[in-house]
């Protein structure tokens, strides 16, 4: 009597039991690790409530819009016709970047501003004659860049009353709008322009001169981006049809790459092996030839010591036999490696080319990244309008602060006097005439208003936890459509009808759960993440050698296990999509699975790693050579009105046809490495569950049986 076959067993479990009811992604199936889901749902709930009321207390304009010395905003009623907001003596404010910084805060530069309808172009100084009695001072000032409500001609103020209590600018120079903020727009030659009479009280023509070059010296290397960024703008109004075209262009190169998968992945993959091994034999013989020409050479490490000059150490016999030796080396593990694993190089190839298979027969799931990037620009958006609504809670507050504290007696100021700007009187603070009403912070009272910060953490944590769903949904729904395609026995005829919405449908009734369990998993290690970045940005000058090596120790550590998660995560989802069953056991029985065909999942996941990586080089390399020989105008297309030198910078649309087509490509080439993948598992699956017998046949390819030496007997009649 023959003994029974019985399957091998190992440190990582048993293999998969046959069973003759199972033929695909099962339907009969159950809601997967429920507490997550409500979890999850409370979350999302409570992430609601949180921009609902970021909505309610937030008020964006504070960024959106610049603001007066009252608080009024600019390009709103009642200034709707004054968009911009001009500063009266622009050399009081630090800096142009501080003067953006502060107002995109809601911050004050320290001196008068006011809601302009266009920025001045000019340089203007008050003439002299403005300071004498009785002069008509309406002649002098520009009643436009004064504070609305003085009128210049019936003021009783003399010219250095309204200039001491900045009711007027005394002086401008030419500005320019930048985010509704007049910032000045000089450049070197415009101090060559300067007239001659525009000099500041005190002071000399080069006296003035330079006080403009020192107050400027930021403004003048960074608001010539405006005209940067006018031009791009034009060059993009100028091709966009173009730019399309090369994007449509990468998109069907991208599709024609996969699809010759099936037919072209043997060559493609033996081309590169060999190119690899050519190149390191090249190595071999190129360090060997130079070791060769240096037999005379006497100089030694000994003789050189340390030096930072690399051709140096070239000089050295001796430099190239340790180049030698370790080519050689590398050279001959390659050769063994391919020697000894040269069948599951076949079974990875065969693979590769049942996956282009598959993804021609469900020419949908190509389309599917569209999905996945809208639901995350969703997340992406709400996550930034919240953070920005929660930026900006909380009623503005207004303190009495001095201008120009130079000007008379300001110590009647407290610090901390609040005030109504649209209320404010001046002649309270008689000694002090440059006293104003100014913003200096949001509101921190009250229960919403204190717990902005950690409102703000849980919009991150939600954000996170959101992104990294609605990619394991992606996973899940692609790994269920192209499961259904290899437990089809008789292809393309057994698989069912619209595989991919069934998937997705699937995935979102039953398995919220565990795909939001992954998802958290994967968001705490994130969070710990950004916590350590954050804790080394702010120690790292008080850090020692010690303390840094550990911080460094700790991120990278949490480098390689988020790595580890993410591939543990997408293996756990293709299981769910199979099986449905919850998260751990699915990621266990994937782990122990890959673990019992260790060798298998090297070979397969280099193998398509290479080959995915020259097809992005293919594609994105040759798009982004067509799109430089045609916006640089080495190459015309006969009777196109576009003209290469018309551009500006030829190099941008270039930049943004290469940058198109590489998420263009990874969009595809991601559904073909989901593809590869999932039918690896099932692969797996198929040999530890079936034995070819006319009771539990292959479902596997022919190609992939022969290379196995196996085959499907033919039930008897």
């Amino acid at each position: 009597m023959g003994k029974k076959k019985e399957e091998p067993s190992s440190e990582y479990g048993d293999p998969a039991q046959y069973d003759p009811t199972f033929n695909g992604p099962i339907h009969n199936r159950s809601c997967t690790d429920i507490i997550c889901c409500v979890l999850f749902m409370l979350v999302i709930t409570g992430y609601m409530v949180v921009g609902i009321l970021a909505w309610l207390y937030g008020d964006p304009r504070h960024v959106l819009y610049p603001r007066n010395s009252t608080g009024m905003y600019c390009g709103v009623s009642p200034n709707h016709d004054k968009p911009n907001v001009f500063y009266f003596n622009i050399l009081q404010c630090a800096t142009a970047t501080n003067i953006m910084a502060a107002a995109l805060q809601g911050l004050q530069c320290p001196t008068t501003q006011i809601c302009v309808k266009s920025c001045p172009s000019n340089f203007w100084v008050l003439n002299p004659i403005a300071y004498q009695p009785h002069a008509d001072l309406s002649q002098y000032f520009n009643q436009d860049l004064c504070v609305p409500w003085l009128d210049l001609s019936t003021t009783k103020l003399t010219a250095s009353e309204i200039i001491a209590k900045e009711y007027c600018p005394y002086f401008y120079t030419p500005t320019t709008s930048v985010l509704g903020r007049c910032l000045p727009s000089l450049g070197t030659s415009s101090y060559d322009n300067i007239p001659s009479n525009f000099t500041l009280p005190g002071l000399t023509m080069n006296q003035t001169v330079n006080m403009l070059k020192n107050s400027t010296s930021d403004v003048l290397n960074g608001f010539n981006a405006r005209d940067v960024g006018v031009r791009i703008f034009a060059d993009f109004a100028s091709t966009w049809q173009w730019i399309v075209l090369g994007l449509v262009i990468a998109m069907l190169a991208s599709l024609l790459f996969l699809l010759l998968l099936r037919f072209l992945a043997g060559i493609l993959v033996w081309v590169l092996i060999i190119g690899v091994l050519a190149v390191g034999a090249f190595g071999i013989w190129y360090c060997y030839n130079e070791y060769m020409l240096l037999a005379n050479s006497t100089l030694t490490y000994n003789n050189v010591g340390f030096t930072t000059n690399v051709n140096v150490y070239l000089q050295i016999r001796d430099t190239w036999l340790a180049f030698l030796i370790i080519l050689s080396v590398v050279e001959g593990v390659l050769l063994l490696v391919l020697i000894f694993l040269r069948t599951r190089i076949l079974i990875a190839i065969a693979l590769i080319q049942e996956s282009s298979k598959a993804v021609g027969y469900m020419m949908s799931t190509l389309c599917y990244p569209i999905v996945t990037f809208v639901m995350l620009l969703v997340c992406v958006c709400y996550w930034g309008i919240t953070a920005l609504y929660l930026a900006t809670s909380g009623a503005p507050v207004y303190n009495v602060v001095a201008l120009n504290t130079s000007q008379g007696d300001c110590s009647s100021i407290a610090g901390n006097q609040t005030c109504d700007p649209l209320a404010f009187n001046g002649t309270l603070y008689p000694t002090c005439p440059s006293a104003r009403c100014v913003f200096i912070k949001y509101n921190t009272e009250g229960l919403f208003q204190r717990n902005i910060f950690n409102l703000q953490i849980y919009n991150v944590i939600a954000f996170l936890w959101c992104v990294n769903f609605v990619i394991a949904l992606g996973h899940c729904t692609l790994a269920g459509a192209f499961a259904s395609y290899y437990w089809a026995f008789h292809k393309p005829a057994d698989i069912p009808a619209c595989p991919l919405v069934s998937s997705f449908m699937r995935a979102l009734r039953y398995h919220v759960g565990s795909l939001a369990f992954g998802a958290l998993i994967l968001t705490i290690i994130q969070l710990v993440r950004i916590i350590l970045e954050y804790i080394d940005h702010k120690c790292r000058a008080a850090q020692n050698p010690c303390a840094r090596f550990l911080m460094c120790c700790l991120k990278c550590c949490f480098w390689c296990l988020e790595k580890f998660i993410k591939f543990l995560n997408r293996n756990a989802y293709i299981m769910i999509a199979i099986y449905g069953k919850n998260f751990c056991v699915s990621a266990k029985n994937a782990f122990l699975l890959l673990m019992r065909n260790i060798l298998r999942v090297v070979v397969l996941d280099k193998v398509t790693d290479l080959l995915l990586f020259f097809g992005k080089l293919l594609v994105v390399g040759g798009i982004g050579v067509l799109a430089f020989f045609f916006f640089s105008g080495k190459i015309q297309v006969p009777g196109s009105l576009f003209q290469a030198s018309a551009l500006n910078y030829y190099w941008m649309p270039i930049i943004t046809v290469v940058v198109g087509a590489y998420l263009i490509a990874h969009g595809f080439f991601s559904v073909y490495n989901m593809c590869v993948d999932t039918l690896f598992l099932c692969f797996l699956e198929d040999l530890e569950r079936n034995d070819g017998s006319a009771e539990k046949p292959y479902y596997m390819s022919k190609s992939l049986m022969k290379i196995l030496n196996k085959k499907n007997k033919q039930p008897k009649k």
